[in-house]
């Protein structure tokens, strides 16, 4: 459980982005001569990303008891004006904007030459309901992973040697797992070795990545022909699994991933709120190189 401390410390943190973030946004609005209501909420918006950061963090289920049983009833001290659920569901659209821009700005690391790429299926709905399914008709997609399969989307990960995400992105389940590293704002803050697994492989890959200063590291398929490795490569690809330790964490106690979604922006801030309440985990999966 996240002490009260910590909450204030998320808190602070939260509120002093979101202060610059209006700040940032009113100078560089088009105005259209027109007078607009622009009375605060009961909630701001920091109070509402810190409440979403609090329900991933403590390994709940049902966002409705959480807020109702839990923030509304022992939580009062904390957040005194706190709204109805059906308007905090609300009000999580409203933070979208800000929670990706503090994500990418704030809590991601920086990277230390040794980075892990891996994409992990994030699925929508079971099997059955595939041909039924609206909430996500049009967006997502069927992909395949290493466990079948599935229905929804990907995200893609990149990590360093301490558990810190580096950046992240969200594709449609049937996008190949080497076309995020395409992107320059994707690796952006990648630099030296970046360990992946054998759906990694490709020339085309290789030669564009070690253009922009990174080598990609992958083990060979069994049809390929064996190349030289050094033993430190080969010791960076036996802690690959490192990466999967951070997925694991993402879906068992954040809860990335689950069926419930009634629409595609509560999706995205379910995801987002996930990502933000590991980067606050005081302890991630790390290897000692």
């Amino acid at each position: 459980m996240i002490t009260e401390d910590k909450i204030t410390d998320i808190f602070c943190l939260a509120d002093d982005f979101c202060k610059y973030f209006s700040s940032e946004l009113k100078k560089r609005q088009v105005s259209d001569g027109k007078a607009h209501r622009n009375k605060p909420g009961r909630l701001s918006d920091a109070e509402v990303i810190t409440i979403l950061i609090l329900f991933h963090s403590n390994g709940f289920r049902c966002l409705k008891h959480f807020y109702s049983q839990y923030v509304c009833r022992h939580l009062t001290h904390l957040f005194p004006k706190t709204v109805s659920y059906n308007r905090f569901v609300e009000l999580q659209k409203s933070v979208l904007l800000p929670l990706a821009i503090f994500i990418k700005e704030v809590l991601l690391g920086s990277c230390t030459g040794i980075a892990y790429v891996d994409s992990t299926p994030l699925r929508v709905c079971k099997h059955q309901r595939i041909l039924i399914h609206k909430t996500f008709k049009g967006i997502a997609e069927r992909g395949k992973c290493s466990m079948g399969w599935f229905f929804g989307f990907k995200l893609h990960l990149i990590i360093y040697d301490r558990g810190e995400i580096l950046n992240f992105m969200f594709t449609p389940g049937n996008v190949d797992d080497r076309q995020p590293l395409y992107s320059e704002s994707f690796i952006e803050n990648v630099k030296g070795k970046l360990c992946g697994d054998k759906g990694y492989i490709g020339r085309q890959l290789f030669e564009f990545l070690f253009i922009n200063g990174i080598q990609l590291v992958t083990k060979i398929r069994n049809n390929m022909k064996n190349s030289l490795m050094s033993v430190a490569d080969k010791i960076m690809l036996r802690k690959r699994a490192l990466v999967e330790s951070v997925n694991d964490e993402l879906k068992n106690i954040a809860q990335i991933e689950h069926s419930r979604h009634r629409s595609f922006a509560n999706f995205i801030t379910n995801a987002l709120s996930a990502i933000a309440a590991y980067c606050f985990f005081p302890k991630k999966p790390s290897i000692s190189l």
